[in-house]
């Protein structure tokens, strides 16, 4: 899934996978995991995030290798969140290619940029899973401040203004179109327009599954 923040690839993966019957692979996920738990990777991670560096693509990918090596991927996953940037879809590439595999898909959710700030500016997560995410306006959830999947605390990042926003779109979004390019000229992108109702965009990714654009 390959889309700016708050473009919804969390919702989309999470919808796919039920549909579709395939593990939903968060790197935010990973990350959370192998901290709390403590793996020998969580601890290698931990010493860069403790002080505000970045995670060698390294880690993140071993990460993934890991993940995608449980029984439940075997017949495939949706990768929501990595990669991020063309040098992470390249090593994915290799990783696959090491266990004679390949990328059937990349989707990417196009989503202006005026409303991705508009999504991003108002934004709740809930602190059980951030694939549930509501908006105080065209989302709300059902009882204020709670999820309404399992009524866990509903919070707010504090990087959600819009100026903050702003500035992580300048950063993001670059290193994103990299990667949309990366699999466009691989002739494995399917673009979805990513403004639309969550439940049609669903369809439109899975009829991109069933009946690929060639």
């Amino acid at each position: 899934m390959v889309g700016g923040p708050g473009a919804g690839k969390g919702t989309q993966a999470n919808r796919l996978a039920d549909r579709l019957g395939l593990p939903h692979v968060s790197s935010g996920d990973l990350f959370r995991r192998h901290l709390r738990d403590d793996t020998p990777l969580g601890r290698r991670s931990r010493r860069y995030i403790d002080r505000g560096a970045l995670v060698p693509d390294e880690l993140t990918i071993s990460m993934v290798e890991q993940r995608l090596a449980e029984p439940d991927a075997e017949a495939g996953a949706i990768l929501d969140g990595f990669p991020r940037t063309r040098p992470q879809a390249e090593a994915l590439d290799a990783l696959l290619a090491r266990h004679g595999g390949q990328l059937a898909a990349a989707f990417y959710l196009d989503v202006d940029r005026d409303v991705l700030l508009r999504r991003l500016s108002g934004r709740w997560l809930c602190r059980a899973s951030e694939d549930h995410v509501y908006h105080d306006l065209s989302h709300p959830p059902k009882d204020a401040g709670r999820c309404d999947f399992d009524g866990a605390e509903l919070y707010q990042r504090e990087d959600d203004s819009p100026a903050t926003v702003r500035a992580r779109l300048e950063k993001q979004l670059p290193p994103m179109f990299e990667v949309v390019d990366y699999y466009a000229d691989r002739g494995v992108l399917h673009a979805v327009d990513g403004d639309q109702p969550v439940a049609e965009v669903t369809d439109a990714l899975l009829r991109t599954v069933v009946s690929p654009a060639k």
